[in-house]
């Protein structure tokens, strides 16, 4: 296993610098000239020079490249003279727009999007398995018909039209809950969770529909497997049958994907957010997108990637507890 783990993290910092390598190479052939829009219109030649200097934009492409990885890890000081700027550990350059340290906007979005995150894949994860499992013990059942064609429905809504739905109708239309304002969940748990109910539904009915018609078949094919109905030969309780033996077996498909959505939602889901007036990541992007902001749009994609790459990585070592087949 640790021989595993090992090949394993040695593959999520290649691929994090594959990721890293690409997103530079597409800026760089990009024809707008980050150091032109900071000058502004009246400016001369000298001033464009310096700027593009302090930006590092002087230097070669590997150049830059180098710089940027090695200044994740050590730090690195941008521009010369008096205009020299260090950027600590760990450094993912300044925003063209703000000049604030990315990664200090990084972590002060992230308790947003990972707020937005959890709560959701907590309600999809048991809206979704409950209603898949419960689909798939009643199989061709007017229950099962019910909960599939519901399923059908709720995945073909896109989330900014469910989204828009939940607003009017749970705040102009009712007024029982508030319009979406960002808590610490260290302030106030209460008063966190109310303002997130809505956005944690509205990503919740899209996911819970996909991980139901997803549990369903893995708890179909499960429960037809010999060692089910030697389970039932033995006398165990149905409870044991259906959590212990059906629904474990059928987990890995359901951690795959798991993975999958929560670590790109973790990185910040840019509708969701937009339409309540989230400060997310994924807001920051979209934001950093409409302005050309370069080193924000790498530090985000950098920061999705690796999320992803370590939630799948945990995935993979979970499939080990849940199907102890997976260890041999």
């Amino acid at each position: 296993m640790i021989l595993y783990l090992g090949r394993r993290l040695l593959g999520v910092i290649g691929v994090l610098l594959a990721i890293a390598a690409v997103t530079f190479v597409i800026f760089y052939v990009l024809p707008s000239d980050p150091a032109a829009a900071a000058c502004g219109k009246a400016c001369s030649d000298e001033r464009l020079d310096a700027i593009r200097a302090h930006m590092g934009l002087d230097a070669p492409l590997w150049r830059q490249f180098a710089d940027f990885v090695t200044g994740i890890f050590t730090g690195r000081t941008m521009g010369s003279g008096q205009y020299a700027l260090r950027c600590e550990f760990p450094c993912l350059g300044y925003s063209y727009e703000n000049s604030e340290a990315v990664w200090d906007l990084l972590v002060d979005r992230l308790p947003v999007s990972g707020s937005l995150a959890v709560g959701a894949a907590v309600l999809w994860l048991v809206l979704g398995l409950s209603a898949g499992v419960t689909s798939a013990l009643r199989k061709d059942t007017l229950t099962d018909r019910a909960l599939m064609i519901s399923a059908v429905a709720a995945a073909s809504l896109p989330v900014y039209f469910t989204s828009v739905l939940l607003i009017y109708g749970m705040i102009r239309l009712t007024g029982l809950l508030p319009y979406p304002q960002y808590v610490p969940f260290t302030s106030d748990p209460l008063s966190w969770a109310s303002n997130l109910l809505l956005p944690w539904l509205a990503l919740a009915v899209l996911y819970a529909a996909m991980y139901a018609r997803q549990s369903r078949g893995s708890m179909i094919e499960s429960m037809a497997e010999p060692y089910i109905r030697t389970a039932r030969a033995k006398g165990l309780p149905r409870r044991t049958v259906v959590v212990k033996h059906g629904l474990r077996a059928g987990m890995t498909p359901i951690l795959t994907i798991f993975g999958m959505d929560l670590g790109g939602l973790l990185a910040g889901a840019v509708i969701t957010e937009s339409l309540f007036g989230l400060p997310g990541i994924g807001r920051l992007f979209y934001g950093a997108l409409t302005t050309g902001d370069q080193p924000v749009i790498l530090g985000v994609t950098l920061l999705a990637a690796t999320f992803i790459v370590v939630a799948n990585l945990c995935v993979d070592l979970l499939y080990a507890v849940v199907d102890p087949r997976v260890r041999y």
